[in-house]
């Protein structure tokens, strides 16, 4: 299948290097509006055409998958102007920069049988499948709280916010992990450089249960973490993707909480053995580029991509509103 890139800039290169070596896949455009980016291209991939202009692509009947890396304001237009010219679409997290824009561009894909996809690359990261199922075989018990840091001092974007920029990876796997869907989120941050663009940011999710979710994003950070702690009843696990080796952590330690007497409770912590689990290291978006083949290859949507597209959109939406109303609880 004849493959078009958008945008070759941060993410497009890792893109570009998985799609043209996937056995079924022909990187057959590279479109970019930096000319140091295309000519970057054109000496790693002599054969494959480049561009600066979209229409180029969009309007070649040799093209039948657009893989779209742009900044998120354009992700949009892009992707339904593909869907409408025939062509299926894989296209950077988040899909739109709203729940309605979203909807709308699943609703096209779907009515006229095209793949639409969102590149949830943490979904296909080895460690986090291995806590997916640690989470699903009941060893860390039910769950009360998970907690996320996605914090350096990054790259400040101009059309979208550290949540929409660095929570859509946290969401995506706490939405995968939990069967449980939030109804209600919060959010507070502040606007240190850009105006209307949160560069820090809290984002609380609440449940109908006790279950607590809670992830915490900066641009603004002196140094980089990537940490998710999972609280479980039974069991506690740390995932830090910073580490190069033992990403995941279980720790068999609790709290167990006994009732004596009408006003008395005596607490006993539990501080066991700590579990390093092994899980599978092939690069994550070499498995994602495949997921979206075989999709293609099936014309077979992949559910659970889309629900969980869906479900971002719809919580960065509130979560919008909520920043600009002091935190306010919004529901879902």
């Amino acid at each position: 299948m004849n493959i078009a890139l958008i945008g070759y800039g941060y993410w497009g290169p890792n893109l570009a290097r998985n799609i043209n070596q996937h056995p079924v896949m022909d990187l057959y455009y590279i479109c970019d509006n930096n000319e140091n980016r295309i000519s970057e291209a054109k000496k790693l991939y002599p054969h494959t055409l480049l561009t600066h202009n979209t229409d180029d692509i969009i309007n070649d009947e040799n093209v039948h998958c657009v893989v779209i890396a742009t900044n998120p304001s354009q992700h949009y237009k892009l992707a339904k102007q593909s869907l409408l010219s025939g062509k299926h679409v894989l296209v950077e997290k988040p899909m739109a920069l709203s729940f309605k824009e979203t909807d709308e561009l699943i609703n096209i894909a779907v009515s006229n049988k095209l793949i639409i996809f969102s590149d949830f690359t943490f979904l296909y990261n080895g460690a986090i499948k291995k806590i997916d199922k640690i989470i699903k075989s009941g060893d860390l018990g039910r769950i009360l709280y998970i907690d996320a840091t996605r914090i350096n001092l990054g790259i400040f974007q101009n059309d979208v916010n550290v949540l929409g920029d660095l929570a859509t990876h946290d969401l995506s796997v706490i939405l995968s992990f939990i069967e449980e869907k939030p109804v209600a989120v919060s959010a507070v941050g502040r606007c240190h450089i850009k105006k209307d663009i949160e560069n820090l940011a809290y984002l609380t999710l609440f449940y109908n249960s006790d279950l607590i979710v809670h992830i915490h994003c900066s641009w603004s950070a002196p140094v980089k973490i990537r940490q998710m702690i999972i609280g479980g009843d039974k069991k506690m696990l740390i995932y830090n993707d910073i580490e190069p080796s033992e990403k995941i952590k279980v720790y068999d330690s609790g709290i167990t909480f006994n009732y004596e007497e009408k006003e008395s409770i005596l607490i006993d912590y539990r501080r066991g053995d700590v579990f390093v689990p092994k899980y599978d290291t092939t690069e994550p978006l070499k498995i994602m580029i495949d997921k979206f083949a075989n999709c293609v290859i099936k014309n077979q949507q992949d559910i659970k991509n889309i629900q969980i597209s869906l479900k971002i959109a719809q919580i960065l939406d509130k979560a919008k509103l909520s920043l600009q109303n002091q935190g306010k609880t919004i529901l879902l």
